[in-house]
């Protein structure tokens, strides 16, 4: 089902969209009393007057997420929206920032408290999406105080435009390095190999399988439209029509440091933030995910501490 477009705000205004609905009616959680803000109609006014947000509701929204937000703006003079997402209404979390300017489509999450300041920074100028993404923690809120990252998220050295990532429900394996075609070779024979489709772990024997490293079941993606595709980049690429459950990146470093290490692409809590972790790994975590019996959070290593699945 398409999704309607995002309304224009009027100049100064910001779009806070409800991405979750119960028939006709918003949720928002607790979010517009953590906001503390005055009311005005469908706006809220933070900070004095000096935010403006737009409240934006509708059942056509329902689990929009931070990739599909930039191809629903009839303008590109939007600098961020903010999103009341499932994590905002179910589980209290700090709602979450879309990009629509520097890299659109990737999230951070900024608590209530701090959402008028950061909105005004960023709109007129003194802050750059960029820095919110480079001091996320662990969670994906900025300046939150889960822990720091161990592999920040890169930054793209220059902008390009990548085309759409294959629709599936399933995960993806996308290569993002050309200059090791045999260590490319050995990372697909390390994951069980493909078939003739293409597909990662499409006949696997369920008698075989070595519960405590899941194999991967992966669409592997080898285009060299995708090289040099960084996990910001990821979140806009991704087709709605089917709700993948992870897009793992091969790059140069999946190719020659020990256990192969995937960067996995968060493509929902976060849009955009990065795990990395040895190939062996990213089956289980795809499993875990999709039958929610983990968070991607528990898969983002923290800065100085040795991960779980080394010590496990």
């Amino acid at each position: 089902m398409s999704i309607p477009a995002l309304p224009t705000p009027t100049p100064g205004e910001v779009l806070l969209v409800c991405t979750r609905h119960e028939a006709d009616t918003a949720l928002w959680g607790g979010l517009l009393k953590e906001l503390g803000a005055c009311r005005d109609g469908d706006v809220l006014v933070l900070d004095g007057g000096g935010t403006r947000l737009r409240l934006v509701e509708g059942a056509g929204w329902n689990y929009l997420h931070g990739g599909d937000v930039p191809a629903l703006f009839p303008s590109g003079d939007q600098v961020v929206v903010v999103l009341a997402d499932s994590p905002v209404v179910y589980g209290g979390a700090a709602p979450l920032l879309v990009d629509l300017a520097e890299i659109p489509g990737r999230g951070v999450r900024v608590q209530p408290a701090r959402l008028g300041e950061i909105i005004t920074a960023l709109t007129s100028g003194a802050l750059a999406f960029e820095h919110l993404v480079q001091d996320m923690d662990v969670s994906g809120v900025y300046q939150g105080d889960d822990g720091r990252p161990a592999f920040p998220a890169a930054t793209p050295l220059t902008h390009r435009t990548f085309p759409a990532l294959p629709s599936t429900p399933a995960a993806l394996l996308v290569r993002t390095s050309f200059d090791d075609e045999e260590g490319w070779h050995a990372l697909l024979a390390e994951l069980g190999g493909t078939n003739e489709d293409g597909w990662l772990g499409a006949d696997l024997d369920p008698s075989q399988i070595d519960v405590e490293h899941y194999p991967l079941t992966a669409l592997v993606v080898d285009d060299r439209a995708f090289e040099g595709l960084l996990p910001g980049q990821v979140p806009a690429l991704v087709p709605r029509e089917e709700h993948t459950t992870l897009v793992a990146l091969a790059d140069a470093s999946s190719f020659t440091e020990p256990g192969r290490p995937l960067t996995v692409v968060d493509l929902y809590d976060t849009p955009g933030r990065p795990a990395v972790l040895p190939c062996r790994e990213v089956g289980s975590m795809a499993c875990n995910l999709e039958i929610a019996n983990m968070d991607f959070r528990d898969y983002v290593a923290r800065k100085d501490v040795e991960p779980w699945w080394e010590t496990s």
